[in-house]
């Protein structure tokens, strides 16, 4: 399928003493008929190998305030309505599954990169590449290098077995319905550094290029219709995810949506706060929506 297939890969490190990684994501398919809208946690996984703890020179806390923490049961009943539900299983500090995978750090590794890597970025530069080398409070996340092995074992495991399934998965609903509309979920910090205030809701369409304007606009509609500010693009106009995949052209839409933490829980603890219910019932609401709007778009 053109647009969506796995990006081709550098020749496979195999490492000498491997980690037993599970399935890198929960997937969950519609309860009932089928809507063409596959919803994605990328950032929302808990779980760290006992190996990558051991190398840790930061409390295990500042690469959970990483996590987009609980945003998967924000979008809990999205099967229920009709749509796929995809999450990922690790925290992004394992592996971060909205990066180009050759965003890599050269100088993280003992024995050299995994795998080719792009050109230098910003991301890479900040120490948030596909494999961070950065906590939440920019700390350095390990006491020691990693080997190539290991950032092969990651990469190969954890993020590329997601994009491979996500791909397969986007390709059989379009396949099915005749477009597919990706959305991605995550959240972000409710105070950052130069901003006044950040709106509840992000819509990043990567300025109409992932994703049909008029969608967007719909998509928009919903949330305000809850009494939600919505911006777009600004400050997240979509990341690898929504850069890989959506091609409106051929059928295939993917918006960010980045939802205020400030709005459903504890940022610095990682618990869910009194307003979790509210704000669940708020995105069950707008999941619907989309759902419907979806449905018409494809006709089915």
């Amino acid at each position: 399928m053109t647009g969506i297939l796995p990006l081709t890969r550098s020749p496979e490190t195999e490492p000498a003493a491997p980690v037993a990684y599970d399935t890198p994501y929960t997937l969950d398919g519609p309860a009932g008929p089928a809507a063409p809208v596959l919803f994605a946690s990328p950032h929302s996984g808990n779980e760290y190998p006992e190996r990558m703890q051991s190398a840790l020179c930061v409390p295990l806390i500042d690469l959970r305030r990483t996590e987009d923490a609980f945003v998967e049961e924000l979008f809990a009943d999205a099967p229920a309505l009709g749509a796929t539900l995809m999450a990922a299983r690790y925290g992004r500090s394992v592996a971060d599954l909205n990066r180009d995978p050759r965003e890599l750090d050269a100088s993280m590794f003992s024995d050299g990169l995994p795998r080719v890597s792009g050109l230098p970025t910003a991301r890479v530069d900040a120490g948030l590449g596909a494999l961070p080398r950065v906590a939440a409070r920019g700390d350095a996340i390990y006491a020691r290098r990693l080997t190539r092995a290991e950032g092969e074992e990651r990469l190969r495991l954890v993020h590329d077995a997601y994009h491979d399934r996500l791909g397969l998965e986007l390709g059989a609903l379009r396949d099915a319905h005749g477009t597919v509309l990706l959305i991605d979920c995550h959240s972000m910090p409710s105070v950052q550094p130069g901003r006044r205030q950040l709106a509840d809701i992000v819509l990043g369409d990567r300025f109409g290029s992932s994703c049909d304007p008029r969608l967007t606009g719909q998509v928009e509609r919903a949330f305000r219709a809850q009494g939600l500010s919505v911006a777009r693009n600004a400050p997240y106009a979509g990341g690898y995810t929504t850069r890989r995949y959506g091609r409106p052209k051929r059928n295939v839409h993917a918006l960010q949506i980045e939802i205020n933490r400030g709005l459903y829980m504890d940022e610095h603890a990682v618990t869910r706060s009194d307003r979790f219910a509210e704000m669940r019932a708020v995105i069950t609401d707008v999941t619907a929506q989309i759902l419907d709007i979806a449905r018409l778009v494809s006709g089915s």
